[in-house]
């Protein structure tokens, strides 16, 4: 296979777009897969459905209800962030959350407020005596979101003008290499909006046949319930669902082994179960004898809270096959999100081996 594609993960990760206004990361795909599908739109609810019509003799005299099987990968663009709740007569904005934080990891972090005229750079903090002045009660306190607000260093009257609500705000920090990882805020997703793009372009150019309909669905809204995948899915209404995540990776110190869900190095993760779908038992051993025969490194994953969008996928209509696979990030939900890129190129690899094999 080639390279990884490091640069493209990189914009992907430092482009902003949260639950509903994905609309950045979008426009930044429809760029790079010019030339891989042969069907792009759009949908009302903003997940871009694509489409790549199956290649082989068996796909073209149809399979399943006279048509080609739908293999579909589902990739959320959205990351966990805030929106603008208000500014105060300070000019200090006060922020709600979508998607899930741990607010220890919110403590004096730089973040970019994302306005119609503009994104103004800004610093966050939650409410309270700095450490020079606190209390130890104070010290001890761990604040709620609805504490922190954003600093954007500027007189009230020039805040309230340029920053409305409904503006919204993320996490503003470069991506960067670190030995043999790869660290950024929002890898969670763009780790499967990556994959899907890169998995089809290795099928693009291996120029083999594939008897399925490939679609891939990059969704919105999934940090908040897994809203477009609810809805791409029963548009698309696939006969294998492919939900492609993070997942945990806690194999780093303070975690019990048994609970460290994936492990960095271990190869692309094979999904079997979260709190939202278990995975098609038959998909799973397919997927498992297939990295063994190529030599990919897999391992299987049981999460024992959380969901993905192959729930979605698994529960559309009258329901489809379903499968995750997920790479192991370190610190999800942070700034400090860590994959391994060995693990990012076995997934991409697993996934465009497997793809053209289904009927």
């Amino acid at each position: 296979m080639s390279k990884l594609n490091i640069e493209l993960l990189k914009r992907l990760c430092e482009t902003p777009g949260v639950p509903g206004r994905e609309e950045r990361v979008r426009a930044l795909i429809e760029k790079e897969i010019k030339g891989l599908f042969d069907e792009v739109r759009t949908d009302p609810m903003g997940n871009l459905i694509c489409r790549r019509a199956a290649r082989g003799k068996k796909g073209s005299k149809g399979g399943k209800n006279g048509r080609a099987t739908r293999a579909m990968m589902l990739c959320h663009m959205d990351e966990i962030g805030f929106y603008v709740k208000g500014v105060d007569d300070k000019g200090f904005v006060r922020l709600q959350n979508a998607g899930g934080f741990d607010t220890r990891n919110l403590f004096s972090r730089r973040v970019l407020v994302v306005t119609e005229d503009g994104d103004y750079r800004g610093v966050m903090n939650p409410g309270g005596r700095p450490v020079h002045i606190a209390s130890e009660e104070d010290k001890k306190k761990i604040p709620e979101v609805k504490e922190f607000f954003v600093d954007l260093g500027m007189k009230p009257d020039k805040v309230k003008k340029l920053v409305k609500i409904g503006d919204y705000v993320v996490m503003d920090e470069p991506a960067i290499e670190v030995g043999e990882k790869f660290v950024s805020k929002a890898l969670d997703n763009r780790v499967a909006c990556w994959l899907g793009i890169e998995a089809v372009r290795a099928i693009h150019e291996s120029k083999d046949a594939h008897d399925c309909d490939i679609y891939v669905a990059f969704t919105v809204q999934e940090e908040v319930g897994l809203r477009g995948a609810h809805t791409s899915s029963f548009g698309v209404e696939p006969d294998i669902g492919i939900g492609i995540d993070t997942t945990l990776a806690c194999d780093t110190p303070g975690v019990p082994d048994d609970e460290s869900v994936s492990k960095h190095g271990n190869g692309v993760v094979l999904h079997v179960m979260d709190s939202s779908f278990i995975s098609d038992y038959r998909l799973i051993r397919e997927l498992d004898e297939l990295a063994k025969k190529k030599k990919i490194p897999a391992q299987r994953s049981i999460l024992a809270r959380g969901g993905q969008d192959g729930a979605a996928a698994q529960q559309a209509r009258a329901g489809a096959r379903a499968v995750g696979i997920t790479v192991g990030t370190r610190y999800i939900h942070t700034v400090t999100e860590m994959i391994d890129t060995g693990d990012l190129a076995a997934a991409r690899d697993l996934l465009a081996a497997w793809i053209p094999t289904i009927e």
